[in-house]
């Protein structure tokens, strides 16, 4: 069987019993038992989830999770010296979100990625995009969001295009 970090029977077995020993704990008896639900769920799991038809760059995923930690601390911070402040500088609103990732599980987590961010909440689709609630809309969340949509790309094996609307 081809290598695929996106679909492998190997790579979704070893995920399904990394979980494993994270809900049940380890102990040496349990693990034989984990082992054995993991490989069953991992081929079920190829049959009911195709490949995904993506590869996993370790290096760009490290960007984007620093990128992500520290926006996240930087944007909570800002959010909440604003709503702390006694002017609460805040100009809500919608925004449109243009995305370069192609329909699919890819879209769907960058989509829940984005909603973690402080700020920023992605509120559903729109056309081929997003619509994106901000609680500041004169700061540069287009920018940031496709800043953050090629990190996210790069990590999994895709080249990034233009994902903001001018």
């Amino acid at each position: 069987m081809a290598r695929d970090a996106g679909g492998g029977v190997a790579s979704r077995t070893a995920v399904f019993f990394v979980v494993w020993l994270a809900v049940a704990g380890w102990a040496p008896k349990d693990a034989l038992l984990g082992a054995a639900v993991a490989a069953a769920a991992g081929l079920v799991s190829r049959v009911l989830c195709p490949r995904f038809g993506f590869r996993i760059r370790p290096g760009a995923l490290a960007r984007l999770a620093r990128g992500f930690f520290s926006g996240s601390a930087a944007a909570g911070l800002d959010v909440a010296r604003r709503a702390l402040g006694p002017d609460m500088r805040l100009k809500p609103g919608f925004l449109a979100f243009d995305f370069s990732i192609p329909p699919g599980p890819a879209r769907s987590a960058f989509s829940a990625l984005s909603s973690l961010q402080p700020g920023t909440l992605p509120t559903g689709g729109v056309g081929d995009g997003l619509a994106i609630h901000a609680l500041d809309t004169t700061q540069p969340v287009r920018a940031t969001l496709a800043a953050d949509e090629a990190l996210f790309m790069r990590a999994f094996g895709q080249e990034p295009g233009q994902g903001a609307r001018p």
